[in-house]
């Protein structure tokens, strides 16, 4: 969810050193892993709210947007697939990875990122529809 990998390091950094502090507050240990993720996803959300800038949206062009296609993605190797959303622009690829990735609801999206839920929809679609092009054109040139 971050712009570059040494954003994504310092932020994985940051989360551990959360975790460390807060350790006394997890109350079974078996849920360690949760916990831990729940505080990375917590500090890549801060990050999106201070560095990134998720574009609104005219409501009238969700209008346009066709329901759920087929899953024709599932045929694609995952190395591709994850270039491809590693090259998405930044607010598509932050409301993709917390949509489908972490399983927000748009509406959770929208009140993470203090957006509207029409833009965190608008952003999912316009991000399926760039990964779309961009593996459909990919695949067409490397089969």
């Amino acid at each position: 969810m971050a712009a570059t990998k040494n954003d994504a390091e310092d932020l994985l950094q940051d989360a551990f050193i959360i975790a460390f502090n807060k350790i006394h507050q997890l109350k079974e240990s078996d849920q360690f892993g949760g916990w831990v993720k729940r505080i990375v996803v917590n500090e890549c959300i801060k990050y999106t709210k201070k560095n990134i800038v998720v574009k609104d949206v005219d409501e009238s062009m969700l209008e346009d947007i066709p329901e759920e296609e087929t899953e024709w993605w599932k045929t694609v190797d995952m190395v591709i697939i994850h270039n491809e959303i590693k090259a998405l622009p930044e607010g598509c690829k932050q409301v993709f990875n917390l949509y489908v990735v972490e399983d927000y609801s748009h509406r959770a999206i929208a009140q993470e990122l203090n957006i509207s839920e029409s833009t965190s929809k608008s952003q999912y679609h316009r991000a399926k529809q760039l990964l779309k092009e961009r593996i459909t054109k990919y695949l067409a040139v490397h089969g």
